[in-house]
């Protein structure tokens, strides 16, 4: 069986009546690289912030590294690395200057900080001040910072917003060389799956604060069932005799239409049903749905997969 580094047991949390954060179930193996996926609100941060004992859980319990986070804190904390929002740098000092005040307040030994600078790819970086940095190399030198203590765990909220390709590149590179070169379990979230795809082996979606789907890359993609594509006049009242029909449509752009399929006979019935009652269907396919056809087809609904 497959060490989990991070296990939840149903938590939630509620801020007054609303339920940020409602039954999660996390299991994230030993030496992943783990996509927490959702839309922005989905519950993302405040999970987050409870795997980091931030706050804590209304119901439930949060295990890393399999002690309970509640009565282990201190001690689990040590062995994890975070980058939740941007980094808080010192723009007047240089890169190696930053983690110096971050060594000296941690105590990790000074060597460390050559080490992390060369992980993150910034040596030659490390004597420019702060303020001449891009935004990818700042948040590449946030995540040095994570790793002055030698974590086992890192933990990264939405890493990749605001970057240019080139950052968004950098950090994908540098989040499939940790866990392999550096045994280190990176749990990131993210509302792209088109960037955490590349990138992840394992995948959890949450929406509502509900989880939606969890389980390996493979696994999400054998989730992957064909779809009628089709092109119509007044696309919203289609969806809506569709819906009545039974079907589960999904507006994509103004008139196309998404309609994931069970039954071959299904493709001539849908059309005939459209037709029938006077729309125009300008065009009509089956294909297969993209991993992103099946993100946000679940994040359309509440009902846990």
């Amino acid at each position: 069986m497959t060490e989990c580094v991070i296990e939840t047991n149903s938590i939630s949390r509620h801020f007054g009546k609303v339920v940020a954060v409602d039954g999660v179930d996390l299991r994230v193996p030993s030496k992943s690289v783990y996509g927490f996926l959702g839309p922005n609100g989905a519950g993302k941060t405040t999970t987050i912030r409870m795997l980091l004992g931030l706050i804590r859980p209304d119901s439930g319990e949060v295990r890393v590294f399999d002690q309970s986070l509640v009565r282990n804190r201190l001690a689990v904390l040590q062995r994890v690395g975070a980058l939740v929002e941007a980094p808080s740098l010192y723009p007047h000092l240089t890169g190696r200057e930053n983690l110096e005040v971050t060594r000296r307040l941690s105590g990790a030994w000074p060597e460390q900080i050559d080490r992390v600078l060369e992980i993150v790819k910034l040596t030659s970086a490390a004597d420019r001040l702060v303020r001449g940095y891009s935004m990818g190399m700042r948040q590449r030198l946030g995540i040095a910072l994570a790793l002055l203590n030698e974590p086992d765990l890192l933990i990264l909220d939405e890493p990749t917003n605001g970057l240019d390709p080139a950052g968004i590149r950098e950090m994908r590179d540098l989040m499939t060389r940790l866990p392999q070169e550096e045994n280190i379990t990176v749990f990131l979230s993210s509302h792209l799956l088109s960037e955490v795809e590349q990138v992840a082996t394992h995948i959890g979606i949450i929406n509502q604060g509900r989880m939606l789907f969890q389980g390996t890359l493979d696994e999400l993609h054998a989730r992957r069932r064909e779809q009628v594509s089709l092109g119509v006049n007044r696309s919203g009242e289609a969806i809506e005799v569709l819906t009545r029909a039974g079907w589960s449509p999904r507006l994509n752009g103004n008139r196309h239409v998404h309609i994931p399929i069970k039954r071959r006979d299904e493709p001539a019935r849908l059309n005939a049903l459209l037709v029938g009652q006077g729309f125009e269907v300008d065009h009509l396919s089956v294909d297969q749905p993209s991993l992103e056809d099946i993100f946000l087809e679940l994040t359309q609904t509440t009902t846990p997969a």
